[in-house]
């Protein structure tokens, strides 16, 4: 299992989890998209945010392996701003690459990169 070194652990100040320290004996747990309903909690809406903007920071455009990255902070975003790269995807593959779809990630979380765009003067917005 790949281990991201400078991703951050947790949301600061909370138990939202967003790495596993080791990986899971029986397989890794699979990812599956989430529904997110508009009553969630402010404070998971904010973990979704944070988790997505230390994803933006740390990987950017390219795409990323799965590693050490927590399944379930994960799902909440698989399928809509976090996709599979490739048509042999595996769920339960701490291995399977994955990448930001920045259109999307952009229209549900654009608080997450407005301070991104506004850092680049002259540019506009993808």
């Amino acid at each position: 299992m790949l281990k991201h070194r400078g991703f951050p652990g947790r949301l600061p100040g909370t138990d939202f989890q967003f790495t596993i320290r080791r990986a899971n004996k029986a397989g890794a747990t699979p990812l599956v998209a989430r529904r997110r309903y508009a009553d969630r909690r402010p404070a998971d809406r904010r973990a979704d945010a944070a988790f997505l903007a230390a994803l933006w920071e740390h990987f950017g455009e390219e795409p990323f392996a799965r590693g050490n990255l927590d399944a379930g902070r994960l799902s909440w975003l698989f399928g809509r701003e976090v996709v599979a790269v490739g048509a042999e995807f595996d769920p339960c593959d701490y291995d399977a690459l994955l990448r930001i779809d920045l259109r999307v990630a952009r229209a549900s979380f654009p608080e997450v990169f407005a301070s991104a765009d506004a850092s680049r003067p002259g540019e506009e917005a993808r």
